[in-house]
C-alpha cells in the first residue's frame, strides 16, 4: 500500500520528465530551429533573467492582470449577486449579458483601442469588458441556487445585510467564486497578451509579438513558460490556500 502511495506521489514528475524526453526526442529528430531543444530554451530563459527584460515584461503584464482581474471580479460579483437575487433585472439585462459573452475579444479590443487611444486604460478596459460576462453569469448561477431556507432563517433571527452576506450568502457562493477565479486567470491572461500584442509597447504579448517576427521560437516558448509557471505559483500560494481557509467551515 505504502508502495503505491509512494508511486502516486511521483507520477506528476514522471510525468514531466516523460513530457521533456518527448520535447527532447522530437528536437534532435527534427534538428530544426522551429523546435529547439529544452535545453536551448533554459538558456534563452536564464539569459533574460540576468539581462533582467524577461522579469521586466513579466512584471508589467502581471500588474495589469492584477488590475483588470480584481475590477472584473469585483464588478462581476456585486452585479451577479444583484441579478441572481432581483428577477427584474435578470430579466432586462439576461440579452446584454448573451450580446458581450459573444463578441469576439479581438473585436472589443480594437474598438477599445479605437475609441479611447493607445493608452494603458483602454487596455485594462477591454480586458474587463472581456472577463465582466463570464463572472456576472456565474455568480448569478450560485445566487440563484442559494438556500431559500437558510436565508429565510436569516430574516428571522433579524440579520442584518452584512451578517447575512458574509455568514450566509458568502459560504454558499464560494464554489463560484474560486470557479469565477480560477477559469478568470486562464481566460484573463490570453487576453491581455493580445491587448499588449496590438497596442501596447511592452509586456508579454509585445515581446511575443517581436520574437514571432524575428521567427525567435526559443524566445517565444521561454517567455511562454515562465508566464505560466508563475501562474502556477499564484494557484498552489494563493489559490489553493484560500480555498482551503474558506471551506474549514465544512469540516
Amino acid at each position: 500500500m505504502n508502495n503505491l502511495s509512494n508511486f502516486k506521489r511521483f507520477l506528476p514528475t514522471l510525468s514531466l520528465l516523460a513530457f521533456l524526453a518527448l520535447w527532447q526526442g522530437l528536437a534532435l529528430y527534427l534538428n530544426s530551429n522551429t523546435l529547439p531543444t529544452p535545453e536551448a530554451v533554459a538558456k534563452v530563459f536564464w539569459q533574460g533573467c540576468v539581462s533582467g527584460q524577461l522579469l521586466f515584461h513579466l512584471g508589467v503584464t502581471l500588474l495589469r492582470l492584477l488590475v483588470s482581474f480584481t475590477i472584473a471580479m469585483l464588478l462581476g460579483c456585486a452585479i451577479g449577486i444583484m441579478l441572481g437575487r432581483n428577477k427584474k433585472l435578470d430579466a432586462f439585462f439576461d440579452n446584454w449579458l448573451v450580446i458581450f459573452l459573444n463578441v469576439p475579444a479581438l473585436v472589443t479590443i480594437i474598438l477599445c483601442y479605437v475609441w479611447f487611444g493607445l493608452v494603458e486604460s483602454a487596455a485594462i478596459l477591454a480586458v474587463v469588458i472581456n472577463k465582466l460576462p463570464n463572472v456576472i453569469v456565474t455568480i448569478r448561477e450560485g445566487t440563484r441556487a442559494l438556500d431559500q431556507d437558510l436565508l429565510e432563517m436569516a430574516r428571522c433571527y433579524r440579520f442584518g445585510k452584512r451578517k447575512t452576506l458574509v455568514h450566509v450568502i458568502w459560504p454558499q457562493l464560494h464554489p463560484f467564486v474560486m470557479g469565477a477565479t480560477r477559469s478568470g486567470l486562464a481566460l484573463i491572461w490570453k487576453i491581455i497578451l493580445v491587448v499588449e500584442l496590438l497596442g501596447r509597447s511592452n509586456g508579454m504579448g509585445y515581446q511575443l509579438h517581436l520574437f514571432f517576427q524575428l521567427f525567435d521560437v526559443a524566445n517565444i516558448l521561454a517567455y511562454t513558460i515562465a508566464f505560466v509557471a508563475v501562474i502556477q505559483l499564484i494557484e498552489l500560494l494563493v489559490l489553493k490556500p484560500l480555498d482551503r481557509k474558506t471551506l474549514r467551515w465544512r469540516r
